[in-house]
């Protein structure tokens, strides 16, 4: 089969294409970069240059396609107009679903993400949970669910939604502070620590985005993607803490000047542009609950993380090591 992946020179998505080629699918990946995709085409992958914004460059992706990965989004960072977030995560979501049904694709797999839930009032949370986003980010990567699943409900193309918690893994540099200030001795924790975190190690998740791809059940259907293990955040990082030869963390600090700290930089420096050295939402990591329940995409898929955290840490830090980073 010949799968479209869009997003593919991210983490996540370039995991998936190489995933998707070695497995021998053909892939074709749109890009807006041929420079930045260099390792996909050496792995064989087909490059289509063109913005995911752009409905022509979309519709030329999606001719001869058996199946859709959609997993191209923006995420959050400072100077980037809210306009952008909703080209991006809706409009363009619907472009893909609009040209893939025009050229008779099987099914789309979209990417959203488990913040569309929010905070967690009462953990593990299921497909079903309260939906509250919490910013610009959450709240168009859940109007992009809305606009695919009503695209695709019009034009009659399949359509699985894929809300992975988050990912780690070799190639992410998201968690990297984390990782880094954990293995050096140097991670305050802000509050208690007893907030649930749950992560997703990129190799179920690419495997979880197969099934959602292949498996008839999966039609039309919304699934969590997330690790086997819940645990605390004071757990986490004193897991990361024991792979890494370092003591867990043991100082925690009040969470309100903080909050206050990153109001005020977001204030003076996103509208410069200037990533501010705090956000709101960096303060939000250690006061919101992440513990999802992934019965549906067990029972109904047979999705099963097999990278326990324990093992999936370890390879994070190894390859952190060999980057140099540690």
């Amino acid at each position: 089969m010949l799968a479209l992946v869009t997003g593919a020179t991210g983490f996540t998505g370039g995991h998936l294409a190489r995933a998707l080629a070695a497995g021998q699918w053909r892939v074709r990946a749109l890009v807006r970069d041929r420079r930045r995709a260099a390792d996909l085409e050496r792995a064989g992958i087909e490059l289509l240059v063109g913005d995911i914004r752009d409905p022509a460059a979309v519709d030329a992706a999606a001719a001869g396609v058996d199946l859709v990965f959609h997993l191209a989004a923006v995420y959050r960072q400072a100077g980037i107009p809210e306009r952008e977030y909703y080209a991006v995560n809706v409009e363009a979501a619907r472009a893909v679903v609009a040209a893939a049904a025009r050229h008779g694709v099987r099914r789309v797999v979209h990417c959203s993400t488990v913040g569309v839930h929010g905070d967690v009032d009462r953990p593990p949370a299921d497909e079903d949970a309260p939906l509250k986003p919490g910013d610009v980010y959450q709240a168009t990567k859940l109007e992009g669910e809305r606009a695919v699943r009503a695209a695709a409900a019009a034009l009659g193309i399949e359509v699985t939604i894929a809300r992975p918690t988050g990912i780690y893994g070799p190639g992410d540099r998201r968690l990297l502070k984390m990782f880094r200030g954990v293995a050096r001795g140097r991670f305050p924790i802000l509050g208690s620590g007893r907030i649930y975190y749950h992560l997703t190690y990129i190799d179920d998740l690419v495997e979880g985005f197969r099934q959602c791809a292949t498996h008839p059940a999966a039609a039309d259907r919304t699934y969590i993607l997330a690790g086997a293990e819940v645990t605390t955040l004071n757990e986490l990082t004193a897991l990361i803490a024991e792979a890494a030869g370092a003591p867990a963390p043991r100082l925690h600090l009040p969470v309100w000047p903080f909050r206050a700290a990153g109001a005020v930089c977001e204030a003076v420096c996103v509208p410069l542009g200037i990533e501010p050295p705090i956000y709101r939402r960096r303060v939000d990591f250690f006061t919101k609950s992440r513990a999802f329940d992934i019965s549906r995409a067990r029972r109904e898929i047979g999705y099963e993380p097999r990278v326990g955290l324990r093992e999936g840490i370890a390879r994070t830090l190894d390859w952190y090591r060999v980057q140099g980073w540690l």
